[in-house]
C-alpha cells in the first residue's frame, strides 16, 4: 500500500474516532443542560425555542411568498421577486405595463 493510501486509512479512522468521540460528549452535554434546566426550572422557551426543534433553525423569513402578478391567459403568476417570467416580458415590450398584472 503506498505511503498516501496509508495516509487516507489513518484519516479515515481518525474521523469515525473523532465522531465516536463527539457522540460521547453530546451525550454528557444534553445530560448536563438537562440537569441544569431542572435544577434552575427552565423550560425550552426560557432559552428561546418557540416551538421549532431543538437543534434546527427557525425558517422564519424563508416561506414561500404569495404572487403578486397573474397571466390572465394562462393563469400564471409571479411574485415579483427574481427574473420576470418570459409572459410578463414580452408584454411589456409590446407596451403593456406590468400594472396590469397585479393580483
Amino acid at each position: 500500500m503506498s505511503k498516501y493510501q496509508e495516509l487516507l486509512s489513518k484519516i479515515d479512522t481518525l474521523k469515525a474516532q473523532a465522531e465516536e468521540e463527539r457522540k460521547k460528549e453530546i451525550a454528557d452535554v444534553v445530560a448536563d443542560i438537562k440537569q441544569k434546566m431542572a435544577q434552575y426550572d427552565l423550560s425550552p422557551s426560557d432559552l428561546g425555542f418557540s416551538g421549532a426543534k431543538a437543534g434546527k433553525s427557525s425558517s422564519k423569513g424563508k416561506g414561500s411568498v404569495a404572487p403578486k402578478y397573474r397571466d390572465p391567459a394562462t393563469g400564471k403568476t409571479w411574485t415579483g421577486r427574481g427574473r420576470a417570467p418570459k409572459w410578463i416580458s414580452e408584454a411589456e415590450s409590446r407596451g403593456v405595463k406590468r400594472d396590469t398584472f397585479l393580483i
